[in-house]
């Protein structure tokens, strides 16, 4: 299978060539593309270093996958050419997500939507992500009214240069800045720019994400996003409130613990709970400090943290890529 990774030097690009590798998917001809400025040089792919193309290049190859990371205005104008000569796109932008065409895909929650026809489909939001496998486990059997989720966001999510201004500010070096305040010892409540009500593009895309993979419109989300100095993943607390029956949160631990994907820490004796430091690097996203709202008797609260990295973006992609080969929809041979 010829796989194309646009963005192969980014972040993102990275860990994908990375998961690829520890999934052990079928690769047999790589295929990684960056801008002009980095054709030529070469990355680690499954052990072989492999010269970067440019996309000119990539799509003259005809590949049969392309895990796109490359920012949404590459996506709008390439994942199409790639479409057109017979390539699976999966997209990590935002550019095609609330597309009403365009699948958006958890493969845990919603991978039967796809079919052969589905040529772009689009990978949600690194919160989103996290957020929605834990709630659609528990919608599937208590229907959830509301959801108050405030995230405290790894600068990894931002990119290497939010990265660089963290280690510059720990270091008194002066050096340029992604963020509009210093991040190192702060928190910004600030992820994506402002719109007009008065929320950033990421709170609205935990809104509008969460109802579209979800496909249920009565479910209500309300986020606030928070940048913070962490580097191993997103953390969410969580507040959801139950539209009729409320589980106990025994249940809540059980229906979690009993879902693809999913990994319950919560065990407060013990100080057991999720935090980025043992997320990362891991595929799995974590849940803890379960207990019952003492505001609201239909409401639970917890906590969930994910690797925005790999489950929030890499991981999610080629598991969306692996249910394509599984049901058919990608041949292997």
């Amino acid at each position: 299978m010829r796989v194309a990774v646009v963005g192969a030097t980014g972040m993102v690009g990275e860990q994908m060539r990375k998961v690829l590798v520890e999934r052990k998917f079928p690769v047999s001809e790589w295929i990684p593309v960056a801008s002009e400025k980095s054709a030529g040089q070469t990355v680690d792919c499954g052990g072989h270093q492999v010269a970067v193309v440019t996309l000119e290049q990539a799509v003259s190859k005809k590949p049969d996958l392309a895990l796109f990371s490359a920012g949404g205005d590459v996506s709008l104008e390439w994942a199409p050419r790639f479409a057109e000569v017979g390539c699976f796109v999966i997209d990590n932008s935002s550019a095609w997500r609330m597309d009403p065409s365009i699948a958006l895909v958890v493969p845990e929650v919603n991978a039967s939507v796809l079919s052969a026809k589905d040529r772009i489909i689009a990978n949600p939001n690194c919160s989103t992500i996290q957020l929605v496998l834990v709630l659609n486990a528990l919608h599937l059997q208590f229907p959830i009214r509301r959801v108050l989720v405030s995230t405290y966001q790894s600068i990894t999510g931002t990119g290497m240069r939010a990265v660089e201004q963290m280690e510059n500010e720990r270091n008194n070096i002066d050096g340029p800045r992604v963020y509009a305040y210093p991040i190192d010892r702060n928190c910004i409540p600030q992820c994506d720019s402002f719109l007009e009500n008065g929320y950033t593009k990421e709170e609205m895309k935990l809104t509008n994400e969460t109802v579209k993979i979800l496909g249920d419109e009565t479910v209500r989300v309300s986020a606030t996003a928070v940048r913070v100095p962490v580097m191993g993943g997103h953390s969410e607390s969580v507040n959801i409130e139950f539209s009729d029956a409320v589980p106990t949160v025994e249940q809540v631990r059980a229906l979690l613990a009993s879902s693809a994907g999913i990994v319950v820490l919560d065990d407060p004796e013990r100080q057991e709970y999720p935090m980025p430091l043992l997320a990362q690097n891991k595929d799995e996203v974590f849940v803890g400090r379960i207990r019952r709202d003492v505001s609201c008797p239909e409401a639970i609260n917890l906590w969930i943290v994910a690797d925005n990295l790999r489950k929030g973006a890499a991981t999610n992609a080629i598991q969306i890529a692996e249910y394509l080969i599984s049901a058919g929809l990608l041949p292997t041979n």
